[in-house]
This record gives structure tokens, C-alpha cells and sequence, in this order.
């Protein structure tokens, strides 16, 4: 049917990059560290399309005739977060470094914040674990009406409010202001992330109501390519927020792994020369931030056990990428990110898999899809659709 469908699992990195130093990563490595972790992981599935061909992972062997061909790609951009890896995989070269504020947002930026929004004063402004902060300042959150601000590695502003005390369109509203008047020009931070959470006392947790507000990608993208020519872009996920809307035809919001690849099998199975790209986000964000690494594993075997449904659904004329946009190493002492290659597992119904060995950026997932397409372009990045 002539589809090209990417999966980004999110956060499911796969060994250290060259400059891991620059970042504290040294010895990350989200699948082979939680392998070990876990006394093996078992994912039948994508060994057999190739993932134990790229490195040694415990528990998944390499197959002498994989079903995909396999590699690893290494990124470009400076950091890792979400926001420059879905750029680079769209195809862009991410020269540009986001604003961060690994200790704290400065005061000039606090006062603006509280006077726009109104919202009269903030809690936290502080580097931390999303789930440790709620729980540390829950309380005092629900008695003063003050939104709890939080950082993180990452280039991020995150706003975690009780949904009984700034109800979801408030937030999401406050969070627009921030992103568009308040993280500009030399402060752009990557994302503004409303943080929603429920609960009570000793009991709080986040909802799945979370929002990105990211930057505008600087130039077109694979996406906006790929609509200007007249073809459907499907987004499920948060791939919407990561770009701002731009370039998308039809954005699905999920709020579940389960959920995306239940939106993956329906699409994959009704639309016709479409682009559909999904994230699915929780390794990353339930079990990657909170060092949950038996957590990490078993939502990896729930993706595994759907993959069969996924690839039956493709036919000879359609594609599909496997990949990641970062690490997040549940294994480490941080909660943050790691700076990691990610996998590449590129399927083609009845065609050989091969060894893409390593790729010099994200970059070429755009390129492949930009040749799967016949779609000139100045996008980075160098195609491996025939090898």
C-alpha cells in the first residue's frame, strides 16, 4: 500500500557515543546494561529481524538470515533530547544548542513567568525527578495554588500542577505563554512540558494528560516534503508536539504505548501511501526517568508480542524503521537521558536483511524516506534504502 512507517521507541538507546564523556554517559547502554540488569531480556520478534545482529544483548542472540537489515546511528546534535533527535531523524541538521538551566531558572525568568501568567508565585526551580518533586511539594502546591517548575538535563521548562488546582486548560494555557513569549531567541529551551498529576497526600501521581509545547523546527522537515506532496502524514504520539504541528496531515494523541500501536495497526492497516510516524513514550518516561529496568523490559516484550500483528499488516511496497531518538539508561544513577547510538532495524517484506553498519546521523532515516518517495529535497543525511 505503499506506506513508510516509523516507530520511535523512545529512550531505547544502544551503547555510549564517542563524546558520552561531554555528558557524564560513560558506559550507558539502555538495552544491553538492562539485559544484564535483568538476567536477559526476551524479545523473540526483534531478534529475529536483527536487534541482537547490532550488539551483544543478553538473551537476544544474532540470526544468520535477519528479516531486517540492522545498524546503529549515531546523532549530530548537540545533546539529547526528544525535540534535536526527532529533528535530526526528520532530516535537519540541528546546529542550533537549546537553552539550559541544569541548577535552576534565573530570577529574570521566575518574575516574567509570574507576571505574565498570573499564577503568583512557583514552587521547586530546580533540577528533578519528576515523580520526587510532586511528592516533595505536592502538598504545599495543593495549599498555595503555585505551580511546581522543574528542570532536568535536558533543555526543558516542566510545569507539574494538581488538575483539581490548575485545571488542564489553564495549565496548558500557561504553558503556551511561557513557550511563546517568555523561551525566545536566546533562552529557547527545546520543550515547555505541562506536568499534570492527581492524588493526595503520600498519593500523588502524573496523569497521562501530559503536553509538549516544542519550538517550531527551523526549516522544513521529511514531513513538510512529504505533504507538499499531496501525500498523508499521519503522527501518533507525541510527534505532533515535538513539531509543533507543522507538516502533519492527521495528529493522533495517545496515551499509552498500547494505545500508539493500537493506532499503528489500524493506520498501517487503512491508509494508503502514507507516512506514518509514531513515539511510543513510555520506556522513556515511566520506566528511563524512574530507573525502572524490570518495568523497561516488560513494556519492550509488550511491543515485541504486537510486532507480528504490525508487519503483517505491510506488504511488498511499504517500509518500516524501528529506531530511537536518545538513550535513557534505567541503570544508571541518572534519571536523565543518555547520550547513546540508537538501533536501526529497517524491514522490507521479502527482501534480505543486510548490515547497515554505523550511521553517521539520524539524519538518513529522512533521506531513506525521501528515495522510498522519489522526493528531491536538501534535507542531511545519506539514504540506505537499497543498502
Amino acid at each position: 500500500m505503499n506506506n513508510f512507517v516509523v516507530i520511535i521507541l523512545d529512550g531505547v538507546g544502544i551503547g555510549e557515543c564517542p563524546d558520552s564523556y561531554k555528558y557524564s554517559d560513560e558506559g550507558s547502554n539502555t538495552l544491553s546494561n538492562m539485559a544484564d540488569f535483568i538476567g536477559g531480556l526476551n524479545l523473540p520478534n526483534l531478534e529475529k529481524l536483527g536487534l541482537g545482529n547490532i550488539h551483544p544483548i543478553k538473551g537476544i542472540n544474532p540470526v544468520k538470515k535477519p528479516l531486517a537489515s540492522f545498524g546503529k546511528m549515531q546523532e549530530t546534535a548537540v545533546g539529547k533530547d526528544s525535540t534535536s533527535g526527532h529533528w535530526e531523524i526528520s532530516g535537519l541538521n540541528v546546529d542550533m544548542d537549546f537553552a539550559y538551566y541544569p541548577n535552576g531558572f534565573p530570577k529574570k525568568i521566575i518574575d516574567e513567568f509570574i507576571e505574565l501568567t498570573g499564577v503568583g508565585g512557583v514552587l521547586g526551580n530546580k533540577s528533578a525527578s519528576g515523580t520526587e518533586i510532586i511528592a516533595e511539594l505536592g502538598d504545599e502546591h495543593v495549599r498555595t495554588k503555585f505551580p511546581i517548575v522543574y528542570t532536568s538535563a535536558d533543555s526543558v521548562f516542566q510545569i507539574a500542577a494538581h488538575e483539581d488546582v490548575i485545571p488542564l486548560g489553564m495549565l496548558y494555557e500557561i504553558c503556551t505563554i511561557a513557550r511563546n513569549e517568555i523561551f525566545v531567541g536566546k533562552d529557547s529551551v527545546g520543550r515547555v512540558i505541562a506536568r499534570p498529576f492527581v492524588g493526595t497526600t503520600g498519593n500523588y501521581t502524573r496523569t497521562t494528560n501530559r503536553r509538549d509545547f516544542s519550538l517550531f523546527p527551523p526549516k522544513d522537515t521529511i514531513l513538510d516534503y512529504i505533504q507538499k506532496e499531496g501525500l498523508e502524514t499521519i503522527a501518533i504520539g507525541k510527534i505532533n508536539d515535538l513539531f509543533a504541528h507543522r507538516g502533519i496531515t492527521l495528529g493522533i494523541k495517545t496515551k499509552s504505548n498500547l494505545e500508539g500501536i493500537e493506532q499503528i495497526l489500524k493506520n498501517t492497516a487503512k491508509k494508503q501511501k502514507s507516512f506514518i510516524f509514531a513515539n511510543l513514550v513510555d520506556f522513556d518516561v515511566y520506566y528511563g526517568h524512574r530507573n525502572d529496568p524490570v518495568g523497561f523490559a516488560k513494556a519492550l516484550e509488550e511491543f515485541d508480542e504486537y510486532l507480528p500483528k504490525i508487519l503483517e499488516n505491510l506488504d511488498e511496497t511499504d517500509a518500516l524503521i524501528i529506531t530511537a531518538d536518545h538513550g535513557n539508561d534505567p541503570t544508571t544513577p541518572s534519571t536523565d537521558h543518555s547520550r547513546e547510538f540508537v538501533p536501526i532495524l529497517f524491514y522490507r517484506k521479502g527482501k534480505n536483511g543486510i548490515n547497515l553498519g554505523t550511521r553517521q546521523t539520524f539524519a538518513d532515516v529522512a533521506q531513506t524516506i525521501a528515495h522510498f518517495y522519489k522526493i528531491n529535497n536538501d534535507l542531511n543525511g545519506i539514504s540506505f534504502l537499497y543498502g
